[in-house]
């Protein structure tokens, strides 16, 4: 399947993928979106742009996504189950793409409890699985989830996340075998700090041919406090932070905390770049885009391949 997506051709040349993410503002601002894209350009194969990302409104996805192309910089279009029907979806879809965007990751969506809006009715009308296999028969049958034609089927490259920590997880390799067979093209995983537990799933992974199958890119953020890391410990639901890493952080000293979670991250991708099964980084610096740079060039993932 030949997307125009600039990320697929990366992968399919068989480069290690690095992508970033952007989340759009609280607001109208388009040069918000253009001075964190500032950042991320010629660093990155390609931009996750966030859907009302924890549950909280943000400009949507679809539209910050149209500025970073104008940014010169290739967007992938996050779309939740959490905030429309069907309808809405397949409009969305057709409309992203009429306008040049060519990668998609398909998401359940955070819990609208857990956002501004608690009150708020969730559509959940499909799920992430349902989601992707709707985008797939779209692009490859050129159908909608109704059964009438479609005109102009947009060719999307489709992603999908994959938490492989959350229990019980014996199970979370089934999960990705779920949406290989729905038909993801690429997975980006939830942050990834322990690594030990990484490892044995890449490892099942592995064992079970599903590597062959779909880009695997794992995901990385840098921890900026001992505080986050902590927060990320107790409060943020599939996340897995090992005391070893808390205490790490802790030993580093006063002001050199941020220093030692990026540390920490350049070894992680430094071992991901070497794994079997690994096909790239997406590297999710929230709100820390202006060091994206730095981080890239420590990793030693630059310069970026071009492709055509």
């Amino acid at each position: 399947m030949k997307s125009g997506s600039n990320l697929e051709k990366v992968l399919e040349a068989g480069h290690f993928a690095f992508t970033g993410e952007l989340g759009p503002p609280r607001g109208t601002s388009a040069d918000h979106v253009r001075e964190k894209a500032a950042y991320l350009k010629g660093n990155v194969d390609a931009v996750n742009i966030t859907d009302n990302q924890t549950a909280v409104v943000r400009m949507a996805s679809w539209a910050a996504s149209l500025i970073l192309i104008q940014e010169g910089l290739e967007p992938n279009f996050q779309m939740v189950c959490r905030d429309r029907n069907r309808l809405a979806m397949q409009s969305d879809i057709l409309g992203a793409y009429a306008h040049g965007i060519h990668n998609m990751l398909c998401l359940s969506g955070d819990h609208q409890k857990f956002g501004d809006h608690p009150n708020s009715k969730g559509v959940f009308d499909i799920d992430s699985m349902q989601l992707i296999s709707m985008v797939k028969r779209m692009r490859d049958e050129g159908k909608f989830l109704g059964g009438a034609e479609i005109e102009e089927p947009p060719k999307i490259f489709i992603g999908a996340a994959a938490n492989p920590f959350a229990e019980p997880f014996e199970w979370r390799v089934h999960r990705l075998a779920k949406k290989i067979e729905a038909g993801v093209d690429f997975i980006q995983t939830q942050c990834i700090y322990n690594m030990e537990k990484f490892r044995e799933w890449i490892r099942q992974a592995n064992d079970m041919g599903l590597t062959e199958k779909v880009y695997i890119l794992a995901g990385v953020t840098p921890m900026k406090s001992v505080g986050m890391a902590r927060y990320m410990k107790a409060k943020v639901p599939g996340m897995d932070v090992p005391d070893e890493v808390i205490k790490r952080l802790q030993g580093a000293g006063k002001g050199k905390v941020a220093e030692e979670g990026i540390k920490f991250a350049c070894e992680q991708i430094e071992e991901f770049k070497e794994m079997k099964g690994v096909a790239g980084v997406h590297l999710m610096a929230i709100e820390w885009e202006h060091r994206v740079p730095e981080i890239a060039e420590r990793a030693k993932v630059l310069p970026r391949p071009e492709v055509d």
